[in-house]
């Protein structure tokens, strides 16, 4: 799965991390941080959170 994350977009509200936590977080700036290479079970939520995202910052390829 390859995860894509349009900075320029990305508010940091950080709906993607209360989703799959195993995979997105904020650091202390605020800025998205997501996991290298997340296990292939976790695709479902991680295309839950791209679909949480309320500015579309986040596009999921292969989930």
């Amino acid at each position: 799965m390859r995860i894509t994350v349009n900075h320029g977009l990305c508010d940091g509200l950080g709906q993607c991390a209360l989703v799959a936590p195993e995979v997105f977080s904020l650091d202390d700036d605020e800025r998205l941080v997501v996991a290298p290479d997340p296990a292939p079970e976790l695709a479902g939520r991680v295309a839950a959170a791209a679909r949480a995202c309320p500015v579309r910052a986040i596009a999921v390829e292969g989930a």
